[in-house]
C-alpha cells in the first residue's frame, strides 16, 4: 500500500466501485518515488478545492493496477506515475510523469468544471 493520505484503490474491484460511486475521479497510479510523491502531495492539497472529485492512489506494481496500466490512453506512457481522470466511468484525460499543482488544476478545471468546481 502506498504511504499517502489519499484513499487507496487496492484492487480492480475497488477501482470499479470507485468509478461507479463517483462521477469525477482522479487516480494516480505509481510508487513512492521522486516523480510520484509530488503528484500525491498536489492531490492531497487540492482535495478541499475540488470536493466533487474523488482523489485516489493505486500501487503501480500491484497486479490489479493492470486496470490502469493497460488502458489504451496509457499505452505509450514511459514514466511514472500514470494519472487518469475519469468522468462518469470513462477516461477523459491521462497523463504520465511528474505534474505540478498548476498542471493538475488546469486538467481538473477543464474536465470537471461543468460539475461545479469551487474555483
Amino acid at each position: 500500500m502506498l504511504q499517502t493520505n489519499l484513499k487507496h484503490i487496492l484492487s480492480a474491484k475497488d477501482h470499479a466501485e470507485t468509478l461507479k460511486e463517483n462521477d469525477n475521479v482522479m487516480v494516480c497510479c505509481g510508487r513512492m518515488g521522486p516523480m510520484c510523491i509530488p503528484v500525491y502531495a498536489v492531490m492531497q492539497e487540492l482535495q478541499a478545492k475540488y470536493p466533487h472529485v474523488a482523489f485516489r492512489d493505486m500501487e503501480f506494481d500491484s497486479p490489479d493496477a493492470a486496470v490502469i496500466r493497460n488502458l489504451p490512453e496509457c499505452r505509450e506512457f514511459r514514466g511514472l506515475p500514470f494519472t487518469v481522470y475519469y468522468r462518469n466511468g470513462k477516461v477523459v484525460r491521462a497523463t504520465s510523469s511528474i505534474q505540478d499543482k498548476g498542471e493538475v488544476s488546469a486538467i481538473l478545471d477543464a474536465e470537471f468544471a461543468a460539475t461545479g468546481a469551487a474555483l
